[in-house]
């Protein structure tokens, strides 16, 4: 079970970044083009928010099974900066990028206008990106084939 779902967090991985990258391009684009915020991009930035979030969920139930996750919280794992991300870094970094794509996603939807709705998800799901990004195992991560 560990394994699968390690496997399935670390692919998955993959299509997050990808939606929410996507969100964000699209929100530049879709903002400097006077497009609505309906269909397209408000599909685009809900599809982002609910693979993040399904994401998170995977996430904490790996956090708790894995050997490298809350099990090893310990003074001793500060020291070690691979055990200290997987640890504490890796999981508090993903949840405040998640938090930030909701408040983005929430903020999006009551903005008055649609420029300012693309312009709400660009900067939260932007910095969120950012977040995800800096905080991803790189050396272990899998490549997609």
């Amino acid at each position: 079970m560990y394994t699968g779902l390690k496997h399935f967090h670390s692919y998955f991985a993959y299509l997050v970044l990808l939606l929410v990258a996507i969100a964000v391009i699209n929100s530049f684009l879709a903002r400097s083009g006077k497009r609505p915020f309906a269909g397209t991009g408000r599909k685009l930035a809900l599809f982002g928010l609910i693979a993040a979030h399904v994401q998170l969920l995977f996430g904490l139930v790996l956090y708790f099974v894995s050997p490298a996750g809350f099990s090893n919280f310990s003074g001793a794992t500060m020291g070690n900066s691979t055990a200290r991300l997987y640890m504490l870094e890796h999981p508090l970094t993903m949840i405040i990028a998640i938090v930030l794509v909701t408040i983005g996603w929430s903020k999006a939807k009551k903005a008055g206008d649609d420029g300012r709705k693309y312009g709400t998800i660009a900067l939260w799901y932007g910095i969120a990106l950012v977040l995800m990004l800096s905080r991803i195992p790189w050396a272990v991560w899998p490549v997609a084939a």
